[in-house]
């Protein structure tokens, strides 16, 4: 019998068990929501007009709103830090490991819970964006294209995370790591092109890896043809995916003290 029967069924009981947790403590959930809202609300309610000078386009919300999808995504990685270091540092994971389950499955669940949270506030997101006036050419296969990068993204961005929790030694340290996922929405062409930018920062916001995955789904949206970026966007997902879910399952196999128990 493969690994895969006992991984699949222990993965389910974990993402359930983290699952009951989120519905325990809905207001975690709001402020989740309500983060991206609110950049939304500010860039577009109250800098849309200044802003729009510089942006292609004759409405700045269908140039903002890609970014704002993505900064959901990245919002997303402190409540999951938290989350995981809270399991690392309670002793629950120690009682896991004397258990018959999966090492892989209890990670897994985490970051299936992760998945499912992000892409219900992705979709909150989208409904506030197109309140706000936001209008997509991209028809149905746009929109399905879209959202599939952003889960791809997501779900690498989140082994990622849950990597750099299980390396950190505190709670604090866990979520200060995820700090650099909040702001390098700001340093990318979410909100300005990039060539309006001063020419360090264009250089980085040009070369960073959410500026490509942004142009895409700004493409697929718009309806119009996905150039290099497409093609970039899926490489960076594919990169992080693999170098956080490799680092993490070598992390949480180390026998080693669990971070904050010392």
């Amino acid at each position: 019998m493969s690994s895969l029967t006992y991984v699949v069924p222990d993965a389910w009981t974990m993402l359930r068990r983290n699952l009951k947790h989120l519905l325990r403590y809905p207001i975690m959930m709001i402020v989740y929501v309500g983060q991206p809202i609110f950049v939304l609300l500010m860039f577009v309610g109250v800098y849309g007009n200044a802003l729009g000078a510089s942006a292609p386009g004759t409405d700045y919300i269908e140039f903002a709103a890609p970014g704002v999808i993505l900064i959901t995504v990245n919002f997303g990685c402190t409540t999951t830090a938290f989350n995981v270091s809270t399991d690392m540092t309670s002793g629950i994971v120690s009682r896991f490991r004397t258990m018959s389950i999966s090492r892989a499955a209890i990670l897994g669940g985490h970051v299936l819970e992760s998945l499912i949270r992000t892409m219900a506030s992705v979709l909150v997101v989208v409904v506030a964006c197109l309140l706000l006036g936001y209008r997509s050419s991209g028809g149905i296969l746009g929109w399905v294209a879209a959202l599939a990068l952003v889960a791809l993204l997501s779900f690498a961005v989140t082994w990622l995370v849950v990597a750099l929790t299980l390396a950190a030694k505190t709670l604090q340290q866990a979520t200060s790591n995820t700090l650099i996922f909040q702001f390098l929405p700001f340093f990318s062409s979410a909100f300005v092109p990039t060539d309006t930018m001063p020419a360090v920062v264009s250089w980085i916001a040009r070369y960073q890896p959410l500026t490509p995955i942004i142009e895409t789904i700004r493409e697929l949206l718009a309806g119009t043809s996905v150039g290099t970026s497409g093609l970039a966007a899926l490489a960076w997902c594919v990169g992080i995916g693999v170098v956080g879910f490799l680092w993490s399952i070598r992390l949480f196999g180390r026998d080693a003290v669990p971070a904050g128990a010392h």
